[in-house]
């Protein structure tokens, strides 16, 4: 468990599973590679397509189709810098992609909110974006800020991105992974706000306390202004990772192997597209390779190809050099409960199994809809286990404690000895469990997990204050939002 001064609190695992075997892993580089070359990936953007012609891509401009020979992808992926830094405004929250430790994240784009207090769902609004960073600044579990968790569905929607932006800049000191960041022009008014926080633009560089996720639309295809989002970032140094959604028998064969195909070779070709234009910008790769519920034809929001897929995805990641952020958890389940438990804690386990160094993301239920403060605090809970799952253990002189043995003896205690005293605080400790006596709990009034989570998050959005910004960047912030509303939404303050 983290200490008490711990900001976050990253997974180390030391057992990984490999769900590929080095056979499989060869014939699906060989796939994805002929898919890259052969099928291509449609980028409808000319700039976009005149970097991949220039760097050695065929592009057909009539379908906007770009075929990537081989030789040109596995260089442009070989370029791109190892290891990105995603700081922070408080350094003890950085995170390097280095491979070593697996971050968790909220879920994000959701749109309405199980209300803390009434226990009433209703529409998000800016407050929620706020209170939801304030809120995952407060929990060591949470490594990063993703999304937004809920969209602001209160202020102008031709400047709701940078609305966002400055709640959560203001409400966490934790890096920010922005997902509904999109065109150029938006992108280039999140960067300068991202610069401001940064300290400069160069400041922004050496340690990018933003990040984004592209979104291609799947099957092999992109939105020009996603791409253009993308393209504005890396040019500015700030990480871009590349989040394939495939849904089996809708954007992707139904098969997994044929799933995996097609995108990983989505996300393979936006990270192409970057080295070419921008080279050596900072990159990752992002997932949420998932099946088409069979009833309905939508998301499922966890099903048992998703734990197999996430592993095997991360493990390609790994294959071609990058960092993997992982779809992880995000409930179909409409309360917290069985259903949630199941679908976050097996998801996890797959995630973390297989080394993601990111995973995206936790409270939100209902395939990613609806915002609970107690489910992220549930999940909370599913993480430290699967931490403690994932240490394995760890076999030397002082954990064998034959001394130890010998000294107590047989029908002797353990209890007094400074052995128990050095180690005792490694065994994992719920935070908000029920471990009480069953008379305990029925003279409780039969509180359980969920209800110490409603009142642990109802105490922690009444009390945690985050770092605070400086004064001049706050104002800087809420010129540069105010300027965009006038702008673009023709709104004035």
């Amino acid at each position: 468990m983290a200490g008490p001064a711990a900001r976050i609190d990253p997974i180390r695992p030391r057992l990984r599973w490999d769900v590929l075997s080095e056979a499989d892993v060869r014939r699906l580089d060989a796939a994805i590679f002929e898919t890259l070359a052969e099928v291509g990936v449609r980028f409808p953007l000319e700039s976009a397509l005149g970097a991949l012609e220039r760097g050695g891509c065929r592009v057909d401009r009539a379908s906007q189709v770009a075929r990537m020979p081989e030789g040109v992808v596995r260089a442009a992926l070989q370029a791109a810098p190892m290891a990105p830094l995603l700081a922070a405004r408080d350094p003890r929250c950085d995170i390097v992609l280095d491979g070593s430790a697996c971050h968790l994240s909220n879920d994000g784009c959701g749109v309405r909110v199980i209300d803390p207090r009434s226990g009433e769902l209703r529409a998000s609004t800016w407050q929620d974006v706020a209170d939801s960073a304030r809120f995952v600044d407060a929990v060591p579990q949470v490594s990063f800020y993703w999304g937004p968790v809920v969209t602001a569905e209160d202020v102008p929607r031709e400047t709701r991105p940078l609305h966002e932006l400055e709640a959560v800049f203001a409400s966490t000191s934790k890096h920010f992974q922005a997902v509904d960041v999109v065109g150029a022009d938006m992108a280039r008014r999140a960067v300068e706000m991202a610069r401001v926080v940064a300290g400069g633009a160069e400041a922004l560089r050496r340690r990018p306390a933003m990040s984004l996720i592209a979104c291609p639309i799947d099957p092999l295809s992109n939105e020009a202004a996603s791409l253009e989002a993308a393209l504005v970032c890396a040019e500015a140094g700030v990480p871009v990772g590349f989040l394939s959604l495939t849904l089996a028998c809708a954007s992707a064969p139904a098969t997994m192997a044929g799933n995996l195909v097609v995108n990983m070779a989505a996300v393979l070709a936006g990270i192409v597209l970057l080295q070419l234009a921008h080279p050596g910008a900072p990159v990752f790769l992002a997932g949420a390779p998932s099946v088409m519920d069979l009833k309905t034809g939508g998301y499922t929001g966890g099903s048992p190809e998703d734990y197999v897929l996430a592993a095997a995805a991360t493990q390609l990641a790994h294959r071609f050099g990058f960092a993997m952020n992982m779809g992880t958890m995000a409930s179909g389940a409409k309360e917290p409960g069985w259903q949630a438990a199941v679908d976050d804690a097996l998801s996890t386990l797959a995630s973390v199994s297989a080394g993601a160094e990111m995973m995206s993301g936790c409270g939100l239920l209902d395939g990613s809809k609806t915002l609970s403060y107690a489910h992220l605090l549930l999940e909370a809970e599913i993480y430290g286990i699967v931490q403690k799952v994932a240490g394995g253990i760890k076999v030397s002189d002082e954990t064998l404690a034959l001394d130890v043995i010998r000294k107590v003896g047989p029908n002797g205690t353990y209890l007094a000895e400074k052995h128990t005293r050095a180690h005792m605080t490694e065994i994992w400790r719920p935070g908000v469990w029920d471990r009480t006596s069953y008379e305990a709990w029925l003279a409780g009034g039969r509180r359980g997990a969920l209800e110490n989570a409603e009142e642990r998050a109802r105490e922690i959005l009444a009390s945690h204050a985050p770092e605070p910004l400086p004064r001049d960047v706050r104002d800087e912030l809420r010129r540069l939002v105010a300027a965009a509303d006038a702008e673009l939404a023709g709104v004035t303050t």
